[in-house]
C-alpha cells in the first residue's frame, strides 16, 4: 500500500507540444491516501486511462513527477512500482486452470506454497468459481475470464496500488453489482490503495470513498459522493452526476437572486459574480417543486410527465429553457397557472462553468 503523489503531472501524445490544448492531460497536482478507494470517472477521451496508465508505469509523463511513499517512481517499471492492474478486457493464460491463473503472481513473487493454496481458495470463494477451480480457462465465459483478472490482482496482499480500467464492461448488469459489492469488502478488509476508471458514475458512486471527476482532461472536482451531488464545483459535474442531471440555465445575478429572461429566481446567497463572465444558475431536479404562479411559482409551461417507475419526471420549459423536475409519490402537478419553486439554499450559481462561493443571506420561509 502506498500513499500516491502527483507533482504538476502533464502529458501530451505529441512529441513537441506548444500550448494547452496540445495536452491529454492537463497539469495536476493531487495526493491519493495510502489505503484509500478511489475512482476516475468521466466520458470517454478526457484523461481518465491516461492518468492511470502514468500512476502505473505504463506511461512516462511530459511534464512532471510521480512519487509513490515520497519515493520518486517517474522512471520506474510498473514491476519496480509493485503495481496491479486489470484491464478493460480479460489478460489471463487460457492453457491454466483457474486455479492455477490466481496462483500464478503469487508462484511468480515465490509466495510460500501453503499461502498460495489458502489465498487461492479465498478468491475462488469471493469470485464464486469454487466449482471451476480446476477447468481450463479457454472454456469460461467472458464475464469468468474477467473474474479470473480481477482475482489475479486482488489475490496480491503485497502491492502498493491495484488499479482497475473499466474492469467490469464485459459483465452482466447483475454480476457487476455484486463484484462491486465484493470490491468494496475487499477494499475494506485488506486496505490496499485502488483507483477505479470508469465512466459510469454508478460504478464511482458505489465503490469509491472519493471521486475524481474528469473532463477534457482536467480534474474538475474531487470529492465524496455526496459532495459531488450536493455541491458540484463544475457544470460538467452537475450535469453528470445524478440521472436526470443538473438542471443548468443561462442567467443574470443580482446579489441573491438570479433572472433568467427577466424572470426572478430567490438564492440562499449573495453573489458578486466576475466582470465579463458567463453566469449560469444550476439546480438539480430534485430540488424544484412545483407551486402555483399566485403563491409565488416562477410561471413555466408543461411538456411531458416520465414515470420511471420510483418517481416521476416532469419535463417543464422555463423562458423557453428545458429543466427537469423530479416528483416523489404523491407529488401533485397544479392544473393552472403552473410555476415552480427552486430550493434557495441548493441552487448554485457558475461563472465560466465554475462555481461561485457567495455569502449567506437570511430567507423567508421555506424551500
Amino acid at each position: 500500500m502506498a500513499k500516491i503523489q502527483l507533482d504538476q503531472l502533464a502529458h501530451s501524445y505529441l512529441p513537441n507540444p506548444s500550448s494547452e490544448s496540445d495536452f491529454a492531460l492537463k497539469s495536476m497536482d493531487y495526493m491519493w491516501d495510502d489505503g484509500g478507494a478511489y475512482a476516475l470517472l468521466g466520458p470517454s477521451g478526457c484523461g481518465k486511462t491516461t492518468l492511470l496508465n502514468i500512476i502505473s508505469g505504463l506511461l512516462v509523463p511530459s511534464r512532471g513527477r510521480i512519487q509513490f511513499d515520497d519515493v520518486d517512481v517517474t522512471d520506474r517499471t510498473p514491476e519496480q512500482r509493485n503495481i496491479a492492474q486489470v484491464f478493460q478486457f480479460p489478460v489471463i493464460y487460457d492453457t491454466m486452470t483457474v486455479s492455477q491463473n490466481l496462483a500464478f503472481p503469487l508462484a511468480n513473487r515465490g509466495v510460500d506454497e501453503s499461502e498460495i493454496k489458502r489465498r487461492v481458495a479465498d478468491m475462488l470463494e469471493t469470485l464464486e468459481l469454487s466449482s471451476k477451480a480446476d477447468q481450463r480457462a479457454r472454456g469460461l465465459t467472458a464475464d469468468e475470464k474477467q473474474k479470473i483478472s480481477l482475482g489475479r490482482g486482488l489475490v496480491r496482499y503485497d502491492v502498493n496500488a491495484i488499479l482497475f480500467d473499466e474492469p467490469l464492461t464485459v459483465i452482466d448488469p447483475h454480476m457487476k453489482w455484486q463484484l462491486r459489492t465484493k470490491l468494496k469488502e475487499l477494499h475494506q478488509r485488506l486496505g490496499h490503495t485502488m483507483i477505479y476508471v470508469t465512466h459510469d458514475q454508478t460504478e464511482a458512486l458505489t465503490f469509491a470513498d472519493k471521486v475524481v471527476v474528469m473532463y477534457e482532461g482536467e480534474v474538475v472536482q474531487i470529492g465524496t459522493p455526496e459532495e459531488l451531488f450536493e455541491r458540484p464545483s463544475h457544470t460538467f459535474v452537475g450535469y453528470f452526476i445524478g440521472s436526470p442531471g443538473m438542471n443548468i440555465l443561462p442567467c443574470e445575478v443580482e446579489g441573491s437572486a438570479a433572472f433568467v429572461d427577466g424572470l426572478r429566481i430567490p438564492l440562499g446567497f449573495n453573489y458578486e459574480p466576475p466582470a465579463n463572465a458567463t453566469l449560469e444558475l444550476g439546480v438539480r431536479p430534485e430540488f424544484v417543486r412545483f407551486a402555483r404562479q399566485d403563491e409565488n411559482g416562477v410561471p413555466v409551461t408543461m411538456d411531458s410527465v416520465d414515470d420511471v417507475g420510483r418517481h416521476r419526471i416532469a419535463k417543464v420549459r422555463l423562458a423557453g429553457h428545458a429543466l427537469n423536475i423530479i416528483l416523489e409519490e404523491g407529488h401533485e402537478i397544479p392544473t393552472s397557472n403552473i410555476g415552480i419553486v427552486c430550493d434557495p439554499i441548493r441552487s448554485g450559481v457558475y461563472a465560466n462553468k465554475h462555481r461561485l462561493e457567495g455569502s449567506a443571506v437570511n430567507l423567508e420561509g421555506t424551500f
